[in-house]
């Protein structure tokens, strides 16, 4: 032992220096711990709101405007009698449209203007609901009629014109199958990012077109023809299913573009916190919050319900409006894609034409001084044998 270094403590060099605050954030910063923190808080903030839109929405229905026809006259004691305790008990959310015949009433219904039409005629009256329009909203008219017409001692007749399939009573099943094309529209492309990561552009717009209509096909085709659900048009059903899949797989597309890998925040927000309870699939609009009512039709989920529904219910008055605004959701994502596709984190790399060029010749010069150094060798081979 050197006598000089007893006693003396090791300063241990860079290792024994305590790192400074600055030091362990910068450490940390750069550490995979600091997404997973935020992750950690993003997670639990979105499963509060998860549960907290879906249960404001469908919890408690409440009707704010549920337009009806009224055929016949409105001045007898009676009608007056029952047309004030409707709207008492609905509090004043029953609007009434005047149709001249019931013909005109049951179009205004098959266009989906109406959800039932009241009818008065000399000694009692007549309610007619439609519970394809909107099964919520039929439970709530048939309950309160009932009630009102036997506390104003009116004769009533109840009906539902337009019932809704055996195979789904309670009219979920168009929700469901809208709710799945919806989430694994913009899954896929989450994992066409992840898994096939080196798409170029125009190659993953392709392979989302392709699962969009495989996929649309597959849904359809379990509802339809293994279960028995739904007696779907089938081609436009595929169809609208297949164009919703798309859409929500470009909608994550632009915000991955945009945002990087953070793009599934505004993705989920957009389509599943506020995009699928405000639809209109699970609780008809017209007893949903009244602004979630309007907003949900502009955005993808509640285009694809409107566009499944009157296919499946009232394919004679399809209405272009829903077909408009998954349109315009895809172009907006396929552009911003397009355009700023540089900005994705996805695609293949390409070498720059100059560094091909020198890595060609490399190789060529390679190449050459293999056959230099061969053929010395073959001349040392014969100087041996000869030798």
């Amino acid at each position: 032992m050197d006598p000089d270094h007893e006693g003396r403590p090791h300063s241990g060099g860079a290792h024994g220096r305590h790192p400074t605050m600055a030091g362990r954030w910068a450490a940390f910063t750069a550490s995979p711990f600091l997404p997973a923190t935020v992750l950690l808080f993003i997670l639990a903030a979105a499963a509060g709101l998860f549960a907290g839109s879906y249960t404001y929405n469908m919890a408690n229905p409440t009707p704010r405007r549920i337009p009806a026809a009224v055929v016949g006259p409105t001045g007898t004691p009676g009608a007056i009698a029952f047309v004030n305790g409707m709207e008492k008990e609905l509090k004043a959310s029953l609007e009434l449209r005047r149709y001249a015949t019931d013909t005109a009433a049951r179009r205004g219904v098959e266009q989906q203007e109406v959800f039932a039409i009241l009818t008065f005629r000399e000694g009692g009256a007549g309610f007619d609901v439609a519970g394809a329009a909107g099964a919520s909203v039929a439970q709530v008219l048939t309950d309160t009629a009932s009630a009102v017409a036997k506390a104003v001692h009116v004769p009533l007749t109840i009906r539902d014109i337009k019932p809704l399939p055996e195979g789904d009573p309670r009219g979920l099943a168009l929700f469901y199958i809208s709710l799945a094309s919806v989430v694994i529209g913009f899954l896929g492309a989450i994992q066409l990012s992840i898994h096939a990561r080196g798409l170029d552009p125009a190659e993953r717009i392709a392979f989302i077109v392709a699962y969009a209509l495989l996929g649309g096909f597959a849904i359809a085709a379990v509802v339809d023809w293994w279960l028995g659900a739904l007696d779907l048009p089938f081609v436009e059903s595929w169809l609208i299913l297949a164009f919703t899949m798309f859409t929500t797989g470009m909608v994550f597309t632009m915000f991955n573009t945009l945002m990087g890998r953070w793009a599934m925040l505004p993705t989920w927000g957009l389509l599943v916190l506020l995009g699928n309870p405000s639809s209109g699939g699970a609780v008809s609009w017209p007893l949903l919050p009244s602004l979630l009512g309007h907003i949900g039709r502009w955005l993808p989920p509640g285009a694809s319900v409107n566009a499944q529904h009157t296919a499946v219910y009232f394919g004679s008055a399809q209405h272009v409006f829903p077909f408009l605004v998954l349109t315009g959701w895809a172009l907006v994502s396929t552009a911003v894609f397009w355009f700023w596709r540089d900005r994705h984190p996805g695609g293949r790399e390409r070498a720059p034409a100059h560094a091909a060029t020198s890595a060609t010749g490399a190789e060529q010069d390679t190449g050459q001084d293999t056959g230099r150094n061969t053929g010395r060798d073959d001349r040392r081979n014969d100087d041996a044998g000869g030798a």
